[in-house]
């Protein structure tokens, strides 16, 4: 990593960095903007005449109908975070880096104008609005996970405080709430993030490469404002055969590369890996955890709302800390990757001394933190269903880790189990199917709105049963791996 390309590295890691915080993932900070949403009037004459006459005292998030359509709006937009990420990442894929952050760039715009230009009679503009932003945030997040590449042996660490990143970048709201409780108008903030995508547009072209960055990286690689056409030419032809991680040749034995799994990949499809056990447990493991996240992120206002007897004060308060923890996600996340690329490192050597299957070890790495992942959202989902307004902080500092580690660990996973020429294919799908499932969320809530009376306890029940299931997908790739590196021939 050493060399005159090392101050670029670093400068487009920074950068990288900058804009996953400040951009990527604003979303999930969505209570922060539904409480200023609420304070403009949006979607107020859904309530009912009683409500609206107590709109400016306590009962300004007293109005189910107004709750409902917030919870909507939330539902459709992180369900086009995720669905969205199979053609984008197919795009990404396919039509390489610059194409996807131009595409990034316009969907960003376009909504952060919108939201703009919005008010209380064209409320339903956020219906567009909303899930452009988050179709331009999540190609921004998956543009930047290939840096981890510039970075070696950091890969994973860097992916996964990419994606803390993306997890922090929630706070963006909290601080538009703060300035607008200040007099600076939503629409000033808006554009400014607006005028944000000539930084954005400066960077595709100076700090990022026109294709994929390799793993490994061959030699005197260069990328952004230093390549050349020559430089691309030799990133055409050594991405091919030298973008397969496990066959690195610091990571694979001499056995390991005569008998390893490396050989096999050449020969199967994406398909076989999308229709492979360790891809569907993979994928039942994030949708369980996401729905987890989802459902408490998009029915928070009205959680605090109920738990705080419709105290402004208090549902602002308990709002600003929540936005506050999320931006902490950036400092948690990086741990998680640290933890699996010290265990790779290790179980690597390991293999190397009993001549087993490296790639086997590699992926062993991803065991702990795939489990640890799974026993933060049972911890996390455990004290969001006690209806006690104190313990909503530790609600909310388990919350943000374990979304840090969730989608850290969900990149990283990927990028160790399955060919990283097929990524963004499968990280789209992984993430397009679990898309489906986080729909579930708006029936959720319009249960316990209704039926339910606004008691969530039989919905807790079963998704709290739901995330047992989860601890299943660690336990396979164990014994996966376990078979591995006994029998290193089978695939």
């Amino acid at each position: 990593m050493a060399g005159p390309g090392l101050p670029l590295r670093v400068a487009t890691l920074l950068t990288g960095l900058l804009e996953c915080l400040g951009f990527a993932g604003v979303l999930f900070g969505w209570a922060s903007l539904v409480f200023v949403f609420k304070t403009e009037h949006y979607f107020e004459e859904l309530c009912e005449p009683e409500a609206g006459l107590l709109s400016n005292t306590t009962g300004q998030a007293d109005c189910k109908a107004q709750d409902e359509r917030f919870s909507l709006i939330f539902t459709l937009a992180s369900f086009m975070n995720n669905f969205m990420t199979f053609p984008t990442g197919y795009i990404f894929d396919r039509f390489k880096t610059t194409v996807a952050r131009l595409l990034a760039i316009f969907f960003y715009t376009s909504a952060t104008l919108t939201i703009a230009f919005t008010s209380a009679g064209s409320a339903w503009l956020l219906f567009l609005a909303m899930p452009a932003l988050t179709i331009g945030g999540i190609l921004f997040l998956i543009t930047n996970l290939q840096i981890g590449n510039l970075f070696g042996k950091h890969r994973s660490t860097i992916i996964t405080l990419y994606n803390g990143a993306f997890d922090s970048s929630s706070a963006v709201f909290l601080i538009i709430k703060l300035l607008y409780e200040q007099d600076i108008s939503l629409r000033a903030s808006f554009i400014f993030l607006s005028a944000c995508s000539v930084w954005h547009v400066g960077r595709t072209f100076l700090l990022m490469p026109r294709g994929h960055i390799p793993y490994p990286l061959p030699p005197n690689y260069s990328y952004g404002l230093c390549s050349g056409r020559g430089s691309r030419k030799e990133e055409k032809k050594t991405a091919e055969p030298e973008n397969r991680e496990l066959q690195s040749s610091e990571c694979l034995s001499p056995k390991g590369e005569s008998s390893g799994p490396g050989q096999q990949q050449k020969l199967r499809s994406f398909w076989s890996y999308a229709f492979s056990r360790r891809f569907a447990w993979h994928m039942v493991w994030l949708s369980v955890i996401q729905l987890w996240h989802y459902l408490f992120i998009g029915t928070l206002n009205s959680l605090l709302t109920n738990l705080a007897g419709r105290d402004r004060t208090q549902v602002s308060t308990y709002t600003n800390a929540f936005a506050i923890t999320q931006f902490f996600g950036v400092l948690c996340a990086p741990w998680n990757g640290l933890l699996m690329d010290r265990l790779r490192q290790r179980y690597q050597k390991e293999a190397k001394r009993t001549g087993s299957s490296a790639a086997a070890a590699a992926l062993s790495s991803a065991v702990p933190s795939l489990a640890l992942t799974s026993l933060l959202c049972l911890g996390f989902a455990l004290c969001a269903s006690v209806p006690v307004l104190p313990l909503q902080y530790v609600t909310f500092l388990l919350q943000v880790i374990s979304r840090s580690f969730l989608y850290g660990g969900n990149a990283a996973f990927l990028t160790l189990a399955f060919p990283s020429e097929h990524f963004g294919k499968l990280f789209g799908l992984v993430m397009a199917l679990s898309a489906i499932v986080s729909l579930l969320q708006f029936p959720i809530f319009t249960l316990i709105k209704g039926p339910l009376q606004n008691n969530p306890l039989y919905v807790n029940v079963v998704l709290l049963l739901a995330t047992l299931l989860t601890f299943v997908h660690p336990f396979l790739v164990y014994r996966e791996c376990q078979a591995w590196k006994e029998n290193p021939s089978k695939p």
